[in-house]
């Protein structure tokens, strides 16, 4: 029987200002902007997708941009750094590239025998490039990075817990990861333990709750199939004791959300339909995009959403 859990879909951050959002997505990291719509449940906010051409599951990253949101803070309960692939040749121009526009990155750092630099973006969100020669995805080679160097999608993602066990078993008997491998106390999962579906745990015992604001994960999402994969999903967690959604329609995926034993928030989203059901594929995320029960309100929401636009000749 195929696996439910195949990997990660999307992560969704909260941020503050819409347009500087978007000028580091778009146009310092190179994504490409797949869908401008608002935030289903608080319909004043935007809800951007950045990821490869077409959005595909595993490359999405997306952010709830609250103007004048204060910054959070880093600590046990949370996602804490959403990491990117990179081919293994494009740390150099990374660095430089960061560098450029006065982001300040670690030193070159090595885990589980790969290479890395991790940094922050204007909101504090920490982010992870990690160089490896494993990932056979494309990306959004048709933006402002050489194709030699753009971001792959997802490499993985860091959660920051006090203890690891019960969140553990989770990933382990119900959502089909895999233990892979521990390294200076930080532990490794993975479904096929390739760019796009890790996860590592790292320990924080002693430290301090995160709190969750303008440059923090709201929560991380896990790719199923299609409905059908997604109900047998629910039913096995909520069989287990988990204490599940029922189904959210989000126009693009279907979803159904619970909090893991250490507080992060999980989903559990479908690939299907994708982001090309409401715009072709050559012109995904220029205009904003409303659900069907939004649309009567279409004016109105316009008019409280901050005006945007993509920058990206600035950034080349």
């Amino acid at each position: 029987m195929s696996a439910l859990i195949t990997g990660i879909h999307h992560i969704t951050a909260i941020a503050g200002n819409a347009q500087e959002n978007v000028d580091f997505y778009t146009g310092i990291l190179g994504l490409r902007m797949v869908k401008k719509t608002i935030n289903f449940d608080a319909p004043d906010v935007y809800h951007f997708y950045f990821g490869d051409e077409l959005g595909t599951p595993g490359t999405v990253f997306t952010t709830f941009p609250f103007e004048g949101a204060r910054k959070g803070t880093k600590g046990a309960g949370e996602l804490t750094y959403t990491a990117f692939s990179i081919p293994s040749a494009s740390l150099t121009y990374w660095k430089e590239r960061l560098r450029k526009y006065n982001i300040i990155t670690s030193d070159v750092l090595t885990r589980f025998g790969e290479q890395l630099i991790r940094f922050e973006d204007h909101d504090g969100m920490g982010i992870e490039l990690i160089a490896n020669d494993q990932d056979d995805r494309k990306g959004w080679v048709y933006g402002n990075i050489p194709a030699e160097h753009v971001i792959k999608g997802f490499y993985g993602a860091t959660l920051n817990l006090k203890a690891k066990e019960l969140t553990e078993k989770l990933l382990t008997q119900f959502m089909n990861y895999k233990f892979i491998a521990e390294e200076e106390g930080r532990y490794r999962y993975g479904t096929q333990g390739k760019p796009g579906d890790i996860v590592d745990i790292v320990l924080d015992k002693t430290g301090r709750q995160g709190v969750q604001s303008a440059g923090t994960v709201h929560h991380i999402a896990f790719r199923t199939a299609n409905n059908q994969t997604q109900l047998e999903i629910q039913k096995i967690l909520m069989n287990n004791g988990y204490q599940v959604t029922e189904v959210k329609d989000r126009n693009y995926f279907k979803s159904i959300y619970f909090r893991e034993p250490g507080g992060v928030l999980f989903e559990i989203a479908t690939d299907e339909p994708g982001f090309d059901i409401d715009e072709d594929e050559a012109h995904l995320g220029e205009l904003l995009k409303l659900p069907e029960w939004a649309e009567p309100h279409r004016e109105k929401i316009a008019s409280r959403l901050a005006k945007v636009q993509l920058n990206t000749e600035k950034y080349v």
